[in-house]
């Protein structure tokens, strides 16, 4: 039986990249530890990470890291997703082998298929591993909520969605009431920017960027003792912040290490992304500069 007490914050980790486009692993380490201190209650390696441009031995490295830090405090969430069944079978294998406790996985995309193919796609996956998955539905590559309701029935290991399909709020209402009673468990992501009313729709956790696991965790926490208005308030505080990080991923995952040397957690010249990536402009940075300092959160 597949693990389905997960349930809380789950931010995706950010890929600190030196100047050279390398990895650099003591601040991977040192951002787990950070994340960890502040309370979530799982990680993600996924899009955010950028873990689609990174090697199979890069991905190796960056799981392994992200497991050995980690050392059983918190669940580990690894995206495993491909363009061919073979192709996702292999890394969701390897995930396995290397500590994951959990496996987050987009339909394929790159070339359309009948939803019955991304099914037995889902499906010939899960029998491969004993974790349980992630349906990832995205606006670029979308999971219906009927599909995901099949998916669920079909095997128990396709027993958890995030949804991020745009708008989600409705999408998470809709999947909210076709998945009663087929044991699917709902994640809501894009940034976490709508947790609240994602909770409220079902949403047994969220899956936002790697800078504010402290905001959400108090989010979490107010929503979960009954204190929406402190929960909202807490939101709307950092609107600004969650604004800006709710751009296109090209531009977010400079925004994103740019934050985490802000916050002290990665090092000066860490804030690279890997390319192809949108740079934000000199201008870009002193406004994002600006909000953290309104909000104190710099070197935190």
């Amino acid at each position: 039986m597949p693990d389905r007490s997960m349930k809380g914050v789950y931010p995706i980790l950010s890929a600190p990249i030196n100047e050279k486009g390398q990895l650099v692993v003591e601040d991977l380490e040192r951002q787990v530890e950070w994340i960890i201190g502040k309370g979530v209650h799982g990680v993600g390696i996924a899009v955010a990470t950028e873990i689609y441009k990174f090697t199979e031995e890069e991905r190796d490295l960056i799981l392994s890291t992200v497991v050995r830090v980690n050392d059983g405090r918190v669940k580990v969430v690894m995206n495993t997703g491909a363009e061919g069944t073979d192709q996702a079978i292999f890394l969701s294998k390897r995930a396995e082998e290397l500590g994951a406790d959990a496996l987050m996985i987009r339909p394929t995309s790159f070339i359309p298929v009948p939803t019955s193919e991304n099914i037995d796609y889902f499906v010939q996956i899960a029998e491969s591993v004993s974790l349980p998955i992630f349906l990832q539905d995205q606006g670029t590559a979308v999971v219906p909520p009927a599909m995901a309701v099949e998916c669920a029935k079909r095997h128990e290991n396709l027993c958890y969605i995030k949804v991020e399909t745009p708008p989600t709020i409705p999408r998470m209402g809709e999947t909210q009431k076709l998945a009663e009673g087929s044991g699917l468990i709902l994640f809501g992501g894009a940034g976490g920017a709508f947790a609240i009313e994602e909770f409220r729709r079902g949403s047994v956790g969220t899956m936002p960027g790697s800078t504010l696991p402290d905001m959400f965790v108090r989010v979490w926490d107010l929503f979960q003792a009954g204190d929406e208005d402190a929960a909202e308030a807490e939101m709307q505080r950092h609107g600004p912040l969650i604004q800006v990080l709710a751009q296109g991923q090209g531009l977010a995952g400079w925004v994103y290490k740019h934050i985490m040397v802000r916050r002290g957690v990665f090092s000066p010249g860490s804030d690279f992304a890997r390319h192809p990536a949108l740079k934000p402009d000199a201008q870009q940075y002193v406004e994002i500069d600006r909000i953290l300092e309104e909000l104190d959160l710099i070197g935190q």
